[in-house]
């Protein structure tokens, strides 16, 4: 019999009929209906109150950690004490190539200045934005009347940043007060603030503050400052001790902050750009000619709570240097919210070895332009490998691989289990294996496991018994019509060896010529053999050896293959293999696994259970 209250469980009927066990073993209550008297109502009290703290310090709990936090007002203040700065709302940002044409203009001026916050609107998905610049921009004139602005370095791209102008004022406090400079405003793109600070609250004169990040040295009169994410949604601004961390606003100076306030990813994928104004020369308008050299992109919401649970401890670790593949991660994660995912690694690692250089391939969120790829790429080596890595580290970027597997899945079906037909139940588990894909890989570093997939397929309904899958890996191969295509294919597994029954490499078809026509053929391995084979359709023979396999390797090399069209409407050949082992598929470096559903399917089988013999009079 129970001698004390054992309530570890936070479920609340536990926790009664522990209650229950701890007074019906006292002599005093053992002839009590617990269910019927009136002591039933206290037990219920006593069970929800400590239901109620339970769960209250389990949750409380939870948020003292950056592992378990569920509140995004935990998370920031463990990302902060990590000294990890959050993302905030991102500007999406677009490339202009701006000029002006004054030819045959008399007395024109030989420079023309594009002031700060020109703007520009442009719309998506039938909704305006206003795009603005945060510097001044200047034009020579060429000669002719013809005026290109540029940036300093010479650039004819000049960068416009979506959202509005604000500004935010301060009087800075006593000295030996701990000084709070709040923004209230969620939507601040951080990287757009600029701070003055004015000798009085009516000087024309002002001392501009730099962000900490951007600071080379810091001593008691360095003028740098800091914003980040607070607990409440708002951003607070910091400055220096005033002693060996940076200068402090003295008491009564006018601390002002501009700063862009976006709509983030709304505004991604403008392509048009039309000036509000004119420009004015000698008392004459003239309308400013704009073409647009790289969409807009970049524009993003705060930082997930689950990115920032990634990415703080790793940041945290890098100290703001690139050494490990982890350091490299962590940056493009962080400050490209173009790129979905990043895989990095070092030259010893590559295939082939490449001493002295670390690979980069960056998986892009979906409809990101070449253009805006280029450019992130380009930002990662100017701002970030440039400054932050070894210097004896050479940054190469590669394109991520897609790796596609095909999934042909069989199972038993028992219709009296459910209210489902067979159709339905195939049509389920199909879309089932396209939701787990989405979910558990189509990005870096995600492993299949087939055990994994097929427990939660028998897990979606009773009249799935059992079952099991087909698996193919398969790769895509653009190839060239007319001509004798030489290519090698490496997959991410070790292939099968040769079988006298089944195939291991096998290809979709295209049309061969041979013997005066076109016949539709494929590519297939040589039964016990790693030679690879063109046979038609009935597997007849047309090419004897157009290439070969290695099983330990995984690779695939085609050494002489000649179509005269792929059928499918497409440019490219698909070679699926099966591999040796079927159970895990493991991608490394830039592979990443994804499902192709043409080649992918659901069959079921019916399965009645009968375990008796129907007796027949």
């Amino acid at each position: 019999m129970a001698k004390t209250v054992k309530s570890a469980d936070l479920d609340f009927n536990t926790i009664k009929a522990r209650l229950k066990d701890y007074f019906k073993s006292k002599s005093e209550f053992s002839s009590y209906d617990f269910d019927g008297a009136g002591l039933d109502n206290l037990l219920d009290v006593l069970a929800y109150n400590t239901h109620l703290n339970a769960l209250t310090a389990n949750f409380s709990i939870n948020e003292s950690f950056l592992t378990t936090s569920q509140l995004r007002s935990s998370m920031v203040s463990h990302a902060q004490g990590l000294g990890y700065t959050i993302r905030s709302r991102k500007s999406s940002k677009a490339a202009l190539n701006l000029s002006l044409n004054l030819s045959g203009v008399v007395n024109r001026p030989a420079t023309i200045r594009l002031s700060k916050d020109t703007t520009f609107s442009s719309s998506v998905d039938n909704t305006s934005f206003t795009f603005r610049t945060l510097e001044e921009y200047v034009a020579k004139d060429d000669g002719t009347g013809s005026y290109v602005f540029k940036t300093e370095s010479g650039s004819d791209e000049i960068p416009v940043y979506e959202g509005t102008r604000k500004r935010k004022t301060f009087i800075a406090g006593e000295k030996n007060e701990r000084q709070l400079y709040v923004i209230p405003d969620e939507t601040i793109d951080r990287t757009t603030a600029t701070v003055n600070v004015y000798d009085t609250s009516t000087s024309q004169s002002f001392i501009s503050y730099v962000p900490l990040e951007e600071a080379i040295q810091i001593n008691a009169d360095t003028t740098v400052f800091s914003i980040a994410e607070v607990p409440n949604g708002f951003y607070e601004i910091n400055f220096g001790d005033g002693t060996s961390f940076g200068k402090s606003p003295e008491p009564g100076e006018k601390i002002v902050v501009d700063y862009i306030s976006t709509k983030g990813p709304l505004a991604n994928d403008a392509t048009l750009f039309i000036p509000t104004a004119d420009i004015t020369i000698n008392g004459v308008d003239y309308s400013l000619i704009t073409v647009t050299a790289v969409e807009s992109s970049g524009g993003a919401d705060k930082q997930t709570i689950e990115s920032i649970r990634q990415l703080a401890p790793i940041a945290f670790a890098s100290q703001k240097r690139l050494v490990t593949s982890l350091d490299y991660k962590a940056m493009i994660e962080t400050n490209f919210p173009q790129v979905r995912d990043a895989s990095v690694w070092s030259g010893d690692q590559n295939v082939p070895i490449d001493y002295g250089a670390v690979y980069m391939s960056l998986n892009f969120e979906p409809g990101i332009s070449s253009a805006v790829q280029q450019s992130v790429k380009d930002a990662i080596t100017t701002n970030y490998t440039n400054n932050l890595a070894v210097m004896s580290m050479t940054p190469k970027f590669v394109d991520p691989v897609y790796v596609f597997l095909e999934c042909n899945i069989q199972f038993d079906f028992d219709p009296a289990l459910t209210g489902n037909t067979l159709a339905q139940t195939e049509e389920n588990i199909y879309q089932y294996i396209v939701k787990y894909f989405n979910t558990n890989l189509n990005t870096f570093d995600r492993v299949f496991r087939k055990s994994n997939m097929l427990t939660e397929i028998d897990a979606l309904d009773a009249s799935i018994l059992s079952t099991t899958v087909d698996l193919k890996v398969q790769m895509r191969q653009d190839v060239t019509i007319g001509i004798e295509n030489v290519f090698d294919l490496s997959f991410p597994c070790k292939i099968a060896t040769p079988d006298d029954v089944f195939y291991r490499v096998q290809s979709t078809t295209f049309s061969y010529f041979t013997g005066g026509s076109n016949i539709i053929a494929q590519v297939k391995n040589r039964l016990n053999s790693t030679v690879l084979q063109i046979v038609d359709l009935d597997g007849v023979v047309l090419l004897d050896n157009c290439g070969q396999y290695s099983a330990d390797d995984g690779t695939i090399s085609i050494s002489n293959l000649n179509p005269a069209r792929v059928t499918g409407g497409v440019d490219f050949l698909k070679f699926a293999v099966t591999p040796q082992n079927e159970n895990t598929v493991r991608p490394l470096r830039n592979y990443i696994l994804t499902l192709d559903r043409s080649e992918s399917s659901s069959t079921a089988k019916p399965d009645r259970q009968t375990t008796s013999l129907e007796v027949i009079l």
